[in-house]
Formats: C-alpha cells, sequence, structure tokens
C-alpha cells in the first residue's frame, strides 16, 4: 500500500482515538506504534526510523522557543491569583456603566488588556464569569448575551500576544514567534473592537438586553475614582508595554520577555499584597501541569508525525491540498474549512500538533507565506474555544454559571460572536491574500 492508502488510515485511526474519549497524547502515540508494527509487517514502515525517537524528544525537550510557554503561563496564573482581573472589571464596569451596554463593553476592554496581560483562556474566562456576569445580570442584562461577552472576550488571549497559540504554531510552522506577534496585534485589536461594535449596536437598537447602571451603582466619582483607575489600570498596561515592547523593539526574545513578565506578574502580586506562599505554589502547580500536558503533547505528535512521514502520508497530504481545484484559493477554503469543524471536536493544541505541520508542505509549494498562513490559522482556531461542543471556553464558564441558566443560553449567547469571528477571519484574507 502506498502513503495515499496508509494516510487516511492512520489519520482515520487518530481521530476515532480522540473521539473515544483516549487521554491525547496517548492516542497520537499509541495511532503511531500500532501502524507502525502494522507498516513493518507489510514492508511499507521501517523499524529503524524509530530510532530517531529520543532524539526528536530531546530536542523538544531542549526547544528554547518552548520555554515562553511555562514563562508566560505562570504570568498569567500569578496575575489572575492577584486579583487583577477583579480589580479591572470593576473599576472598568464603574467608568462604562453609565452608557447602554457600557458593562458589556468593560468586558470585552478587561478581556482584550487580559490578553496581552495573561494569555490564558481559562484564567481570564472564570474570573470575569465570576465577577462580571453576577453584576451584568442584577442589572438586567440578559442572561445569553451576557454569557456571550464574557465567553467570547476571554478568548482573545488566544489571537492577541503574548498568545500560547502563536507560540505553539510559531514552532510547529517554523516561524519566528516574535514575527507571530507582532502580525497578530493588529487582526487581534480588530476583533475586540469588532466585539465593541456588535455590543454597541445591540445595546441602540434593543435597550433591554443591555440596559445602563443606574447612578447610585456608580459609586465612585472624582479624586477617588481617578486613584482607582491609576491603581487597576498603570500595573498591568505597564507590564504589557513592558512584555511586549521588549519583543517588538527586537530587545529580547518571546522566551525572554516571558522570563520578564513572570518576575513582573510576581511583583504586581507583591503590590497588590496578594504575594502569599499559597498563591505561589498554587500558580507553579497550575503551570507544571499544563506544561507537562503540552510536552506530553508534543512527544505524542512527534510519534505520531514520525511514522505518518515513515509510510509517506505526508506525500499524500502535500500532493492532495497542493493539487486543489483553485490552487492557493482551494488550499485555504478547505484548510480552513477543515480546522473549523475540527476546533468543534477537539482543542487547538491538539489541531496544532496533529494538522499544522501536515499544511505547511503544501503552503510552500503553493507559494502561501507561512507568516500570513499563521496569522490565518490563529484566528481560525479562536473559534475552536467557542465552537459546541466542545468549546473549551464554554466549559469554564458553564462551570461559574448559576444552574438556573441553561446551557442553550450560553450556546446562544456565543453564536453571534462566533460569526463575528469568521467574518474577521474572512476579511483578514480577502485583505491580506496577495
Amino acid at each position: 500500500m502506498s502513503g495515499a492508502t496508509w494516510g487516511p488510515l492512520m489519520f482515520l485511526g487518530a481521530l476515532l482515538f480522540l473521539f473515544s474519549g483516549y487521554p491525547v497524547a496517548f492516542s497520537l502515540g499509541g495511532t503511531a506504534l500500532l501502524f507502525a508494527l502494522l507498516g513493518t509487517t507489510t514492508g511499507a514502515f521501517d523499524l529503524i526510523l524509530l530510532t530517531a525517537m529520543p532524539e526528536r524528544i530531546f530536542g523538544t525537550m531542549s526547544n528554547y522557543t518552548l520555554l515562553a510557554v511555562p514563562f508566560f503561563l505562570l504570568m498569567g496564573i500569578v496575575l489572575e491569583k492577584s486579583r487583577l482581573a477583579e480589580q479591572l472589571l470593576e473599576t472598568i464596569g464603574i467608568l462604562f456603566g453609565g452608557l447602554r451596554g457600557g458593562l458589556a463593553i468593560g468586558v470585552v476592554l478587561v478581556g482584550t488588556l487580559l490578553a496581552a496581560a495573561t494569555g490564558v483562556v481559562g484564567a481570564s474566562v472564570t474570573a470575569m464569569g465570576l465577577i462580571s456576569l453576577p453584576v451584568m445580570l442584577s442589572n438586567h442584562y440578559r442572561a445569553d448575551f451576557s454569557l456571550g461577552v464574557i465567553s467570547a472576550s476571554g478568548t482573545l488571549g488566544q489571537i492577541i500576544p503574548p498568545s500560547l497559540v502563536l507560540i505553539v504554531l510559531g514552532d510547529q510552522m517554523g516561524v519566528s514567534v516574535g514575527a507571530l506577534f507582532q502580525a497578530a496585534l493588529v487582526p487581534g485589536l480588530a476583533l475586540a473592537g469588532a466585539y465593541v461594535i456588535y455590543v454597541v449596536v445591540v445595546a441602540y437598537l434593543r435597550p433591554t438586553v443591555a440596559p445602563a447602571l443606574p447612578p447610585e451603582a456608580r459609586t465612585f466619582s472624582g479624586r477617588a475614582l481617578a486613584r482607582r483607575v491609576l491603581i487597576s489600570l498603570v500595573p498591568p498596561l505597564t507590564l504589557i508595554l513592558v512584555v511586549l515592547g521588549s519583543i517588538f523593539a527586537g530587545v529580547a526574545t518571546p522566551t525572554e520577555a516571558g522570563a520578564l513578565g513572570a518576575v513582573g506578574a510576581l511583583i504586581l502580586a507583591a503590590l497588590n499584597r496578594q504575594l502569599s506562599l499559597a498563591n505561589v505554589k498554587a500558580a507553579m502547580e497550575d503551570t507544571t501541569r499544563l506544561t507537562i500536558m503540552v510536552i506530553f503533547l508534543l512527544m505524542g505528535s512527534t510519534a505520531f508525525a514520525l511514522v505518518f512521514r515513515g509510510l509517506e502520508g505526508d506525500l499524500w497530504i502535500r500532493d492532495s491540498l497542493a493539487n486543489l481545484p483553485g490552487g492557493a484559493v482551494g488550499f485555504l477554503l478547505v484548510v480552513n474549512l477543515a480546522v473549523f469543524l475540527l476546533g468543534c471536536f477537539l482543542d487547538f493544541f491538539e489541531i496544532a500538533f496533529i494538522i499544522v505541520p501536515l499544511l505547511v508542505p503544501a503552503a510552500e509549494v503553493l507559494g502561501i507565506p507561512l507568516l500570513w498562513l499563521g496569522i490565518v490559522l490563529g484566528i481560525n482556531l479562536q473559534t475552536s474555544f467557542l465552537t459546541p461542543p466542545f468549546g473549551v471556553s464554554l466549559f469554564y464558564l458553564r462551570g461559574v454559571t448559576p444552574s438556573p441558566i441553561p446551557t442553550t443560553a450560553l450556546y446562544r449567547g456565543i453564536m453571534p460572536f462566533v460569526a463575528i469571528q469568521l467574518v474577521v477571519l474572512g476579511a483578514f484574507i480577502a485583505l491580506g491574500w496577495r
């Protein structure tokens, strides 16, 4: 059998393991071993190729770029535990609460700031759900609208740098992470702006969905408000400027900036009197657990890619995508549709480790710039956090949503924001292509 037969079979085998609920890293590694054995019995695979696994695993463990992952994770988790999100949400809610949809606009702005300061979706969505949702509901915001704004704003950290999605994409595609950060800033901010425009339009056309806060709910004024804004906004903005500015200016690599950000987050936590031993220990445990998950996924995907290439599945993928009708346009349509559909069932890590490396050869044949393609995939992967049934952001928010509110309200609320993401994706492709 040729790669045109082994490739689809191995890919299908991996998906069957994944959809059965088996852990992703072991699904990929198990599929690799199974098809290596099958390929050996038929003469299609040479077991000598597996001797390259230790060297590849060591290369993954010593990958300097991937060191940015634990650094940015630690930075985000420490900031979340230092009550930065809570202070930001309360302050911006007071600032914009007098406008129709003001609370929702505040949630989007805080989501944008937390995205640029942390890049950790779970922390952002959970914090905003716990703090903003009760306030929005008590001020007569409609439940589905409130849930949609919170879940969408909390996922902005996956396209606005520093972003774990972009770090992983850069590593898997062989593209500079710093260049990806710079290229992603404008579309990320455009997406946040599109959310704000949607909120304003809804609040104008349907005032009962997102009413203004009554005067008694806006308790701060004058000097007290100015002081609160200074304390709540200046520290995270300073950290954002230091971390991203050092990358964009070429002073530091993303890994070095991540280390600087982690130290800066610890300093902010200390200034906020939240740098306790318990908080530091909890932050390190969460960071370690998430980092181990990423490393195991990388090991599983490395084994999968090695066997897949040994069975010539990569040649089948390259030739199939490079020879689609419409050339590069057909490639972009098929790839974006496939990534979007897979995002309904798989996490972005799984898509990035399994699918993205297989797209690079075809993109190079078609002359598609990998940096530009990385941003397209980053915007598309953002939708995977919101699309049912397995959107990660939905699970986080459902966990902090009062039980009387049905899950269907959450699904209704996120649909307009998924549509907005697809519109921004389409606009980026249309404006950026050629």
